[in-house]
């Protein structure tokens, strides 16, 4: 499986063996085995930095990179966790600015592995110990985590003072997870998702959202009233406004940011998140033109990325090719949107347990041609998944050959796993 990865460097490599010899135990869930690895090492999560901690469906992600790039154009050292990776295991920890080394993340990832192995942890739970070691052993100013997968039982979730928490875009995904049978927990599908996610708040610690659905809304304004967290949502406690420039307001005033460089107009909606996060917390101090150029600099690889000149866009010559890794509702529709006013070409790999209709779904007026890819490694859906008129193709770059010559452009998307591979295969790795 791509989650485990691979690694030119021997010692990192036996880690990740390791690695892939765990799972989650069947219908084990909460906090009770990573505090449990945590206490057994120090706790490091309580030697860290401030922490801005960001969950949601989509943008979450989007919402820590602008936060990384605008604490490092402040001059803050920034250690910054998030997930999945896309090619190499590294991505998931940047300290001070720099992916982790192998020799480190070996060297840690054997530390947490060897005084956890009769706990029978999680590759997640490993992960987040080992991500909360190195946080506490390399000095740094504050740091950004992402959440993994919902909130309230998210391996992150130790946290006892965060800086800020925030929440993103609400969706429905992972549904046999955070939609499970539990007795206290809502019923209606997305106010269960928004129960999970505001796991993360934490007494006296502000809570800053998006605006959602009543139902949602309701939600996360149980969870941090019983947790006695301020609570800032958006379009009740600040404001943004997403055209050519982002209008952003709250009650410190006013604030005209450019767009971000990332395409999608969400986008902008992800950056306001940010600014609205550094400017309900009072662990940093960040300017108002770092924030500017913070939006302007961030990227972040495989979100409706156009894909530079290597191996397999020059199967395409003179064409765009983009490249996203979303694969729900809230994804296609933000794909959709980008795409808007014209046709494109799809090129779609999807694990067998995703939808396909959130992809096809929003853009089945605007689809020049379908053509179907495998997912290496993966269980992955057949071409006829994706309706009748989808072709098949062997490989990214035998479906690139089979493109139509008629300029317009193409877009490889469906699966982060698949991206990853797309970004190898066209030699553009994170770095």
């Amino acid at each position: 499986m791509k989650d485990f990865a691979s690694s030119d460097d021997p010692a990192v490599q036996a880690q990740l063996d390791r690695l892939a010899a765990l799972s989650l135990p069947q219908g084990r869930l909460g906090l009770e085995t990573i505090r449990a690895i945590l206490d057994r090492l120090g706790n490091p999560q309580r030697a860290i930095p401030p922490v801005f901690h960001v969950a949601g469906t989509n943008g979450k992600g989007s919402t820590c990179a602008y936060l990384r790039a605008i604490l490092e154009v402040e001059g803050l050292r920034v250690h910054t966790a998030t997930k999945p990776h896309l090619v190499r295991y590294n991505e998931r920890i940047r300290l001070a600015g720099r992916l982790i080394s192998d020799q480190m993340l070996g060297d840690l990832l054997k530390e947490v592995l060897d005084v956890s192995e009769d706990l029978g942890p999680s590759f997640f739970e490993v992960t987040s110990a080992a991500m909360f070691l190195a946080f506490a052993r390399v000095p740094a100013d504050v740091c950004v985590i992402e959440v993994g997968l919902g909130g309230r039982f998210d391996a992150t979730n130790v946290l006892e003072q965060p800086a800020a928490c925030g929440i993103a875009t609400l969706g429905i995904d992972h549904e046999a997870f955070l939609l499970r049978p539990e007795e206290g927990t809502p019923e209606r599908p997305l106010a269960r998702i928004a129960f999970e996610k505001a796991g993360i708040v934490r007494p006296g610690r502000p809570l800053i959202t998006q605006t959602y659905p009543q139902e949602a809304v309701l939600e996360i304004e149980r969870m941090a009233g019983l947790a006695g967290a301020p609570l800032h949502m958006r379009d009740q406690d600040w404001w943004a406004e997403v055209g050519s420039t982002i209008e952003y307001r709250d009650r410190h005033g006013r604030l005209t940011l450019p767009l971000p460089a990332l395409p999608g107009a969400h986008q902008g909606d992800n950056a306001a998140l940010a600014i609205a996060m550094l400017r309900h917390q009072d662990f940093v101090t960040v300017s108002a033109a770092s924030m500017a150029e913070g939006i302007r600099s961030a990227r972040w690889p495989a979100r409706l990325q156009q894909l530079g000149d290597g191996p397999l866009t020059s199967l395409a010559p003179g064409r765009e090719v983009w490249l996203d890794g979303g694969h729900n509702p809230d994804a296609g529709q933000a794909i959709a949107r980008h795409f808007q006013d014209e046709a494109v070409h799809l090129i779609i790999g999807m694990l067998a347990n995703k939808d396909p209709a959130a992809l096809i779904g929003p853009l089945k007026d605007r689809l020049a041609s379908v053509t179907a890819v495998p997912v290496e490694g993966s269980e992955h859906h057949l071409p006829s998944a994706f309706g009748p008129d989808a072709a098949s193709a062997a490989s990214v770059a035998e479906a690139l050959r089979m493109v139509p010559s008629d300029g317009r452009r193409i877009l490889i998307a469906g699966s982060l796993y698949l991206a990853g591979n797309v970004l190898i295969a066209n030699g553009e790795v994170p770095d």
